[in-house]
């Protein structure tokens, strides 16, 4: 007599397995919401321009910006402008955290100093950006010094005020009892100061990118002669609207992958660890 093979069945989910599959499905389906209005942007695209036979100097169809796509990921263009704007971005950006969290810091210690520079930082925070190019060019020529000081002044300003606000957040309570175990500046600087603000400092770096960004595509297509804004604006000229469409296409992808999985991520952690814990939007 043969035995009947019983299949095995499955052990039940653990509490922590289960808690780790409802996340796992909770960020399947954010991802799924998050997607969706941009799947149906191109659903549109692909059914309308051919079915309204529009003329490609007005709009490209899909297929042709998907064959402009495919041919500058493969011989290399693409990445070239893409490499470009990047660095550009992380230079000026680097260089607004480095000068700007450390004022912002001063400005949130001392009363006096930032009831002097505050009216200044208010002025200021309308021209941050596009409005220096024209001076950025005549002091720094016509190249990638330009467009990174238009970087550097979008994200400065932001962060700057962000975190001499974070500053001013902290406890009193807080400082004075480090003061009263011998804290000196250098001290109260990186274990206090520091760490306080740091919530607001990625709050407002989150903030400035989103202008940086603008900031770097108005001053490539003026100041430089490489990049993705510089591309976008050669394809004007010569009415390749499918190189346009997929510069324009690149540039907020790139922007959406670096506030989803870099930026917002790094803010949330922050607020957990360093803040008081509220939602921060993704």
């Amino acid at each position: 007599m043969t035995g009947i093979a019983l299949r095995p069945s499955r052990e039940p989910l653990s509490d922590s397995g289960r808690r780790q599959l409802a996340r796992r499905r909770a960020r399947l389906s954010s991802a799924a919401w998050f997607l969706s209005p941009f799947v149906v942007l191109v659903a549109l695209w692909a059914v309308l321009v051919p079915a309204l036979d529009v003329s490609p100097r007005t709009f490209p169809s899909l297929a042709s910006v998907w064959a402009v796509f495919t041919s500058g990921v493969t011989d290399g263009s693409l990445w070239t402008q893409v490499f470009a704007s990047l660095a550009r971005v992380g230079a000026g950006t680097g260089l607004a955290i480095a000068i700007g969290v450390p004022f912002g810091i001063l400005m949130g210690i001392s009363r006096g100093v930032s009831g002097f520079f505050s009216p200044l930082l208010r002025f200021s925070v309308a021209l941050a950006g596009i409005a220096w190019i024209p001076l950025a060019t005549l002091w720094l020529g016509y190249g990638t010094g330009a467009v990174v000081f238009i970087v550097f002044n979008a994200v400065f300003f932001a962060v700057v005020y962000t975190t001499m606000l974070g500053v001013r957040q902290i406890s009193t309570s807080l400082l004075r009892a480090a003061r009263s175990l011998g804290a000196g500046p250098g001290r109260m600087f990186v274990e206090i100061y520091l760490p306080g603000a740091a919530p607001s400092i990625v709050t407002g770096l989150r903030m400035g990118m989103g202008f940086a960004w603008r900031g770097l595509i108005a001053a490539e297509i003026i100041a430089t002669s490489s990049g993705l804004g510089y591309t976008l604006f050669l394809a004007r000229q010569y009415y390749e609207t499918d190189v346009i469409i997929l510069m324009m296409i690149t540039i907020g992808v790139l922007w959406l992958l670096m506030d989803r999985f870099l930026l917002a991520p790094l803010e949330r952690r922050t607020v957990e660890r360093w803040g008081a814990r509220r939602q921060v939007g993704t």
